[in-house]
């Protein structure tokens, strides 16, 4: 019988010290605060207030509810206002997974700068490489995806980043990088591609400049760490492709070089969600700053 109005009520006669003063702050009329008191008193069998008193004084039984109000009605709040932000996407849970393996350096001040602005969102990553992220995005599993696979998928919206060249990366040393003509997919086809450990059709290289062709590498050599992969080509224990941006730092300290693939391999990079969470402002908060972000250098 006893709900979270009664002790409303009752915190609103102790502030107020008579019915009128709590009807007042309750925005209903006297007797209708009367007949709430009434109603719990005659339920339980027990008298909560001395009404004679001014102000109102309360009953061992009414100060045993007020003890329960004190305790009680903070909890109420904080879990109303909670779930008022969790229905207007003010607060939640934002997972993340990238198939861009080398974003992580680019991503990581945008990450910095979301916390901050959304201090009541928790967020958190899908770990490893995995296998199938645009399903795991469906399964709501992740929240958002970076990817350069655009798949039509219902229910999916890409937003556009920036497009980025694939290049070939090469040892100083190596053969193909004193040629002069353009890389063909055959000067491929004898080599070790370093890659990250992902289906090797979502990488670059083979899905829009060798499988096109035909021509697949001699053997695929898996690393799960840029600046590993970058030791190995160092070592000519093979050849790799990579984003433009990651390329042009390790050409800086003169560890690789890098070619284009043909005439050219360009890639967009997008940012996946679902059409349904998309609109929930703590989505669209991190979709923002993705938005303002330029391409990394």
């Amino acid at each position: 019988m006893l709900d979270i109005r009664h002790l409303t009520m009752l915190t609103a006669l102790r502030a107020g010290g008579s019915l009128a003063a709590a009807a007042e702050e309750l925005h209903v009329t006297a007797s209708a605060v009367s007949h709430q008191l009434k109603e719990v008193e005659n339920y339980y069998n027990v008298t909560l207030v001395n009404r004679r008193s001014r102000p109102l004084s309360f009953t061992p039984a009414g100060k045993e509810l007020l003890k329960l109000a004190d305790s009680i009605l903070p909890q109420v709040s904080r879990a109303t206002a909670n779930l008022k932000r969790l229905a207007t996407g003010q607060t939640g849970q934002l997972r993340l997974a990238s198939e861009c393996h080398s974003c992580f350096d680019w991503l990581m001040p945008i990450l910095n700068r979301y916390r901050k602005e959304w201090q009541d969102v928790e967020l958190d990553f899908a770990t490893g490489f995995e296998p199938d992220p645009h399903q795991m995005l469906l399964d709501e599993e992740i929240d958002v995806l970076i990817t350069a696979s655009p798949l039509p998928m219902a229910g999916v919206h890409y937003l556009p980043l920036f497009e980025y060249e694939s290049r070939l990366v090469l040892s100083p040393t190596h053969a193909l990088a004193s040629k002069t003509t353009p890389i063909e997919p055959q000067d491929l086809a004898e080599q070790t591609l370093i890659a990250y450990p992902v289906e090797q059709k979502r990488l670059d290289i083979i899905a829009h400049f060798l499988q096109p062709a035909g021509i697949e590498p001699a053997k695929v050599r898996t690393t799960e760490l840029t600046a590993m992969l970058i030791q190995l080509v160092a070592s000519e224990r093979g050849i790799a492709a990579l984003p433009d941006w990651i390329v042009a730092e390790y050409e800086k300290k003169g560890w690789v070089t890098s070619r284009p693939l043909g005439e050219g391999v360009y890639c967009q990079l997008y940012a996946a969600t679902r059409e349904d969470s998309r609109e929930l402002a703590y989505v669209q908060g991190f979709l923002n700053l993705l938005s303002d972000m330029v391409k990394p250098t």
